[in-house]
């Protein structure tokens, strides 16, 4: 007798595929979710944007950074544009703020723009920009001050006008580059571009060849607010800014006081800074609501032989973060962006060697019309920005700005090929619309 037994049942190919690829599958999400708790130990997943700043530190372990030093060759330009990032401040570290901002080397630094995806993935898109010279948040006054304006100091001696333009957005460190380092609330002036160029000036005019010159130093100090300028060295007097005959022009009132050391200069500073124009705004509790103007001329017998303007420039704001501000705010928002467009124009004006300079668009431009306008002239402009995550749209402008600047100065080749390659596209414009009309009429084309 034979027993019939129930025979086990094969499993499918298909089924033990699927069963493969679901062990598979958990698996990999077991690592995934491993990973991502080692790199949230690693990075402290209470910081809101951790991975970001973990994408960041990769990337960056991937390249070698070189920053400037002081024995670097210092170039001469006459337009001459620099960066400086600065540190991270108090508050920006209580928040746990992602520094987006690498400097690559002394010419070059990579902005870290933070990216997420149709489907919600994180993703960093680098960018690259360049400039004559590029400062880390390490870098010194004294070092930013040794490529940027120190140059410029001799051009006055010659009988030049030399400018230097502080330029940012608020809260990115233009005051404490021009007018020296922070401690607390009180500052050094003495560590500040303005009093080392004051130096600089009282080190050369003792020289042999500037001595027998008799050349007198006299220093004056104002700020432009809301469109309207006020002697800081006077008691905030109310200035005017006139032409005379001959077109020039002239600050009706401004005292310029003499000094005969930097030590003078030096408390000249302190007596205008403390009297400066400021306000609480979104990014900064004490910020700059005025352009300071701190000059230092070089008069021969009575007579202008040079002057050198030290700008520290308001912050650039954008409508939307004074929108929730009061009336005054605001209108100081609009006046301080007028003016930094002008001087955008009158730099631009005077990079491309344009027969007309529009100094006349803003106070700030005309009364430094001389400096645009003057054969020989040299201007230095410092962009200032700030390395956390949430300025990054303010940091993208300032760079993207500058850098056409500085492109359109530095390699004019690209330009003249740029209108080369503009001239053969017209030139295929035209062959296209002879075809076109070929086309119409009905013409035979032939090889």
């Amino acid at each position: 007798m034979s027993l019939w037994l129930p025979l086990a049942r094969r499993k499918s190919n298909i089924v033990k595929e699927m069963e493969k690829m679901k062990n598979k599958r958990e698996e990999k999400r077991a690592q995934f979710s491993e990973i991502r708790n080692k790199r949230a130990q690693e990075f402290d997943s209470s910081c809101p944007n951790w991975e970001f700043a973990r994408m960041v530190k990769e990337y960056r372990a991937s390249i070698t950074c070189q920053s400037i030093s002081m024995n670097d060759p210092i170039e001469e330009h006459r337009i001459c544009v620099c960066v400086r990032k600065r540190p991270l401040n108090k508050q920006e570290l209580g928040k746990r703020e992602c520094d987006i901002i690498t400097v690559v080397n002394k010419n070059s630094i990579l902005v870290h723009e933070p990216k997420v995806k149709v489907d919600l993935t994180k993703y960093l898109e680098n960018q690259h920009f360049c400039f004559d010279y590029s400062f880390d948040e390490k870098a010194s006054n004294e070092m930013v001050y040794w490529f940027t304006a120190r140059p410029l100091v001799q051009t006055i001696f010659e009988g030049g006008m030399a400018t230097c333009f502080a330029y940012g957005q608020t809260g990115s460190g233009k005051t404490h580059t021009m007018g020296g380092d922070f401690s607390g609330k009180v500052q050094k002036a003495s560590k500040g571009i303005y009093a080392f160029a004051s130096q600089d000036v009282f080190l050369l005019q003792n020289q042999a060849r500037y001595k027998a010159q008799g050349l007198e130093v006299y220093v004056t100090f104002f700020e432009i607010y809301n469109g309207k300028l006020f002697d800081l060295l006077n008691k905030k007097a109310k200035l005017r800014v006139l032409e005379d005959g001959k077109q020039q022009v002239q600050v009706v009132g401004l005292q310029e006081m003499r000094v005969n050391c930097a030590e003078d200069v030096i408390r000249m500073i302190e007596i205008g800074s403390a009297c400066r124009t400021s306000g609480q705004t979104f990014a900064n509790s004490s910020s700059s609501r005025s352009h300071a103007c701190f000059q230092i001329i070089l008069r021969r017998k009575g007579k202008l032989h040079g002057k050198f303007s030290l700008v520290d420039l308001a912050g650039n704001e954008r409508g939307a973060d004074t929108s929730s501000a009061d009336r005054q705010t605001r209108m100081e928002a609009a006046e301080i962006n007028k003016s930094l467009l002008a001087l955008k124009e009158c730099i631009r004006a005077l990079g491309q060697n344009k027969q007309h300079t529009p100094f006349r668009e803003s106070k700030l431009t005309q009364v430094l019309r001389d400096s645009f306008i003057g054969t020989n002239s040299r201007t230095c402009m410092i962009a200032m920005i700030s390395p956390c995550m949430n300025s990054c749209e303010y940091t993208l402008n300032t760079l993207r700005y500058w850098m056409k600047k500085y492109w359109h100065d530095s390699h004019f080749q690209i330009s003249s090929g740029l209108s080369n390659f503009n001239a053969f596209d017209t030139k295929i414009d035209f062959f296209f619309s002879l075809f076109i009309k070929k086309v119409q009429l009905g013409a035979q084309w032939k090889e």
